[in-house]
């Protein structure tokens, strides 16, 4: 959505009531289901979730998923009109020890909704330091916007962009890692051509993820947390934290093994939170490929 078009929206739902922002996203949203070409990566996904199902159920479950969409920016329009959701969360001590002991990487997806965790651990704990490792799309409207809360809540934001890298930014990563830190990071996107990627298991085929976050680890001995917030209602949440995963290596032999065992890890924990919340799944271009070989636009 264009960040003008939203922002009157904003404006005018303030003045009306909170169902008028339901109503005019849940219609937006059905025509992106009706005209977006990415309907079919959508389909082709719960295809390979459900492949006992027909093409009509993977075509209702990628209109529940942009429905479902919607309810991303309805929470954030109710946290900045001052109602804070509510949330349970399973597995909290995995955090409160690495806080005490050092920095950690939390990994995130887009399976549910990380901005809201990101939002919440500051509003928990004052003291936290989150730098938030952020891709830069050429045209952003909302994400833009997203991006200018977050930083307001506290949150460093470095940008990710997609045709050039800087070292600095991943020396500032590390350093505040060896700080005792938080440093975020999206496992499930890789944001440029040139960026080295692990192929996993995913659904009985391939999926690529980001080398980064687990060279990361690696370099800082700095565990990965991954991350998952799902909306279990009318803004409310269930925040789960994934043991430490810690990636050491005793040789540069073994790093390339060792670094591709935790991303399996992280493939599986991210398969089974898929296949528990199906219609949370916010990654709208290609993820899940058939085969190492399957070509891009196959």
């Amino acid at each position: 959505m264009n960040s003008d078009y939203h922002a009157i929206l904003v404006r005018v739902s303030r003045l009306f009531g909170p169902w008028l922002f339901v109503v005019v996203s849940r219609i937006i949203a059905t025509g992106y289901f009706l005209f977006s070409p990415r309907v079919r990566e959508s389909c082709r996904l719960y295809a390979a979730l459900f492949p006992h199902r027909r093409k009509g159920y993977h075509l209702w479950c990628t209109f529940r998923q942009y429905q479902n969409f919607t309810t991303i920016h309805f929470d954030r329009f109710l946290g900045n009109q001052g109602r804070a959701p509510g949330y349970i969360c399973h597995g909290g001590e995995h955090l409160e020890t690495r806080l005490r002991q050092g920095g950690a990487i939390l990994l995130m997806s887009h399976l549910g909704n990380w901005e809201m965790a990101a939002r919440l651990l500051m509003a928990q704990r004052q003291d936290l330091r989150l730098l938030l490792y952020m891709g830069i799309k050429e045209k952003e409207g909302v994400e833009r916007t997203q991006k200018e809360e977050l930083r307001r809540a506290g949150v460093t934001i470095i940008g990710a962009d997609q045709g050039s890298a800087s070292p600095f930014s991943a020396v500032e990563g590390v350093r505040l890692l060896q700080a005792g830190g938080l440093v975020s990071m999206t496992g499930d996107i890789v944001w440029r051509a040139d960026q080295r990627r692990i192929a996993v298991r995913f659904l009985d085929g391939i999926a690529y993820v980001p080398e980064a976050p687990f060279i990361f680890a690696l370099v800082s001995g700095a565990p990965i947390l991954v991350f998952f917030a799902f909306r279990t209602g009318a803004n409310r949440y269930r925040f789960t934290l994934s043991e430490p995963i810690s990636i050491r290596a005793a040789s540069k032999a073994e790093r390339q093994r060792v670094i591709g065992e935790a991303a399996q890890q992280y493939a599986d924990l991210l398969e089974g939170a898929l296949r528990a919340s199906p219609f949370e799944w916010y990654h709208f271009d290609r993820f899940r490929h058939a085969s190492a070989q399957e070509p891009e636009g196959a």
